[in-house]
């Protein structure tokens, strides 16, 4: 009899595993932990990072287990090697960074995890932020809910971009950025993808430019890369500066990838109409943070993959590798192939 553990929170819930579950495993021992996600922070758990709960609450929660789905629950070295049963966790989320993957394959169990589940709502998400920053509409919301009718927004120097005839710069064209170069196209705009993996074929109908030519020309810029060591800073001081005058700039993808002053220094100086940020270099933004006094700049707390669609999918695509585990097939959204390959080896 298999057991398995469904590790929820409040946004993928163990309701969710286990609806989708069900079909796939009807006579499993399913046990339940609910995380405090996202009613509490994520943060780091030992060595892993972006985790909910304790090393503690895990350990005992997978005495016995084989299987653990879950989004946000830490696989710590630790957690591994008090949990001699367990072969497979499964990390509803885009990246498994909640996860210990050395430690993982030394113990010879498999994390897999769900590319794409947040694409659609990150990049809808991403276009209402170029929009909400071209337009006004925070700040002009604010002022009427305050009883000021500002008339001023209509002079011409304090007007923005629309999307349609401007030209749309996307750095990296993975499940999201694809997304939103079809979304703006709709709106009419020109669209550049600056992607060191794509091909030009790959990004067709649209031009396939390095990131400098890019920011030149772009008068939106949308940054849809992975954080790594190699992206880190990507949108510096230098590239940002490339950017024509009156350009809107927006994150939604990870933090570490732009130069937050930067983008600052310039709204301050007036050079960018405005810019939006889903993430940010520390999370929660501390109560000094710049980017809460800067002028033209949108912030929402990093909610862009939040819709009732990224839970349902993130639920599907775990159950779906459980499915393929329990019936010896190869797992679609393995990170470390080689733990099932090898199994447990010595420490």
């Amino acid at each position: 009899m298999t057991t398995i553990l469904t590790a929820g929170d409040h946004f993928v819930s163990n309701s969710l595993f286990r609806d989708r579950l069900r079909p796939v495993v009807p006579d499993a021992t399913v046990r339940e932990l609910t995380l405090p996600w996202p009613v509490e922070p994520f943060g780091d758990v030992a060595e892993v990072h972006e985790a909910s709960g304790t090393e503690d609450q895990l350990i005992e929660a997978l005495d016995g287990v084989e299987i653990c789905v879950t989004q946000m629950a830490p696989l710590t070295e630790r957690i591994l090697k008090a949990s001699p049963d367990l072969r497979l966790f499964c990390v509803s989320r885009g990246g498994p960074v909640n996860a210990n993957l050395e430690a993982a394959t030394r113990q010879g169990v498999a994390v897999t995890f769900a590319p794409g589940r947040n694409a659609g709502a990150t990049a809808e998400h991403t276009v209402a932020l170029m929009l909400a920053a071209a337009r006004r509409v925070p700040a002009t919301h604010t002022d009427l809910t305050a009883g000021t009718w500002r008339g001023d927004y209509y002079m011409y120097d304090k007007v923005g971009p629309e999307l349609a005839g401007s030209i749309v710069g996307i750095v990296g064209h993975g499940a999201v950025g694809s997304r939103v170069a079809r979304i703006v196209s709709g709106f009419g705009a020109q669209v550049l993808v600056a992607d060191p993996f794509a091909t030009a074929a790959g990004v067709a109908p649209y031009e396939l430019t390095d990131l400098d030519d890019l920011m030149r020309r772009a008068t939106f810029v949308t940054v849809h890369a992975r954080a790594t060591a190699d992206t880190a800073g990507l949108l510096s001081r230098r590239r940002i500066e490339l950017m024509p005058p009156g350009g809107v700039l927006v994150n939604c993808a990870r933090g570490s990838l732009v130069d937050y002053d930067a983008v600052c220094d310039a709204l301050d100086a007036g050079r960018l109409f405005g810019a939006a940020f889903d993430v940010y270099p520390v999370e929660p933004l501390p109560a000094d943070s710049r980017l809460l006094t800067t002028p033209n700049l949108v912030l929402t707390p990093h909610l862009a993959g939040a819709s009732r669609q990224t839970a349902l999918n993130a639920a599907a695509i775990v159950a779906a590798e459980v499915d393929r585990y329990l019936t010896g097939r190869p797992l679609h959204h393995c990170a470390n192939p080689q733990a099932l390959a090898d199994g447990p080896t010595a420490s």
